[in-house]
């Protein structure tokens, strides 16, 4: 584990987070005193496919389309 100061970090924290992302683990120190450790996430182990997750398969032409009793509605009309 490397430590580095805290004004270094601030200059090549680029460079720290590729470091992290490679595995490495850096502590990021002031005057001495530890004050962070920066390191790796795990790795996820497939990409997330939210789509379809209430199986819908459809969407209406119409659906976001205004509906002029809702508008009535929403301007103090009553409908």
């Amino acid at each position: 584990m490397n430590k580095v100061n805290l004004y270094d970090a601030k200059i090549n924290l680029s460079n720290l987070v590729d470091r992290a992302a490679a595995g490495e683990e850096v502590v990021i120190v002031k005057n001495g005193v530890p004050l962070a450790r920066l390191g790796p996430l795990p790795k996820q182990k497939q990409s997330r496919h939210p789509a379809k997750a209430l199986g819908i398969s459809y969407i209406a032409e119409d659906f976001d389309a205004v509906d002029d009793q809702t508008v009535e509605l929403f301007s103090g009309g009553n409908a």
